[in-house]
């Protein structure tokens, strides 16, 4: 499962920006304007998370709070002691990544006193999060990316997932198909070879894949290499070179299966994507 989780991060990017550490005392709100996901690291206090529906949920022990998607909550703290809180955005920076923080429940809350393997690292993060040395800023944002990685990897080993690609991931058999597909995008793959490595029989795999990840084995490796090829077209490299690293014999032949899969031709897209990225800068 580690190999799935640095395969899907290596390729969409998850990325955190912490923008708030220290003591909150009071209220503070959060809204969905900008489209991103939340981190919220408590390390001591009480808080208060209320959610758009009306529904609170009370945490009074260390925890972190993964909002995977932009979700509009707020914190409350006592106004007396308060909690002590870091708190980061969240983006993937691929439509694949998009989908599979789409799969996750719309609030992760998570103990950090069962999470043994991540006390260094949460303590460096305070740290550096409540120190004034050169280099904080970047420090604490890759210290959190950190973070989010040993969340994610816990989704996957503690079955918070049953459907999705998370949760394909989390089934031993369907997870050797998808990491085929991962690992090998550009090769020809057939329903029957996938089934082989998966150790099913043809209908089985088809049939189990559907209903756990979503899609059928097929239209779920052309979303993957549309995918990866958004991800390689956004780092630089030409479409006739992209085609071949993910399973397409052309130029012409990736510009139709892109134009199918999103609707735009890839120049276009990324055309549109780095004006998207320009409005942002500028606003």
């Amino acid at each position: 499962m580690s190999d799935e989780i640095d395969t899907l991060l290596t390729r969409f990017e998850l990325r955190s920006r912490v923008f708030f550490s220290g003591q909150l005392c009071g209220v503070a709100n959060f809204d969905d304007g900008q489209g991103v996901g939340h981190l919220h690291v408590m390390r001591k206090g009480q808080l208060e998370v209320l959610l758009s529906d009306g529904s609170v949920q009370a945490v009074s022990a260390p925890a972190a709070l993964f909002f995977p998607r932009a979700t509009p909550h707020r914190l409350r703290a006592p106004e007396v002691d308060g909690a002590d809180l870091i708190c980061a955005s969240v983006v993937c920076g691929a439509a694949f990544g998009q989908h599979l923080m789409a799969e996750l429940p719309a609030m992760l809350v998570v103990p950090l006193e069962e999470q043994a393997g991540l006390q260094m690292s949460l303590q460096l993060l305070f740290d550096e999060a409540f120190s004034k040395r050169q280099g904080r800023a970047a420090a604490v944002d890759r210290l959190s990316e950190l973070v989010l990685i040993h969340l994610l990897r816990e989704v996957l080993t503690q079955g918070y997932l049953k459907v999705g690609v998370l949760g394909g991931l989390a089934d031993p058999r369907l997870a050797r198909a998808l990491h085929a597909i991962h690992t090998d995008a550009a090769r020809p793959w057939t329903l029957e070879q996938l089934a082989i490595v998966a150790g099913m029989s043809r209908a089985r795999f088809a049939a189990q894949f559907t209903q756990v990840v979503g899609q059928a084995p097929g239209e779920y490796l052309s979303s993957w290499r549309i995918s990866l090829a958004q991800s390689l077209l956004s780092k630089g490299r030409q479409v006739k070179h992209v085609a071949d690293e993910v399973g397409y014999g052309s130029a012409s032949a990736l510009t139709r299966a892109f134009v199918l899969k999103t609707g735009m031709a890839p120049t276009d897209w990324l055309a549109s994507r780095r004006a998207g990225a320009h409005a942002a800068l500028h606003n």
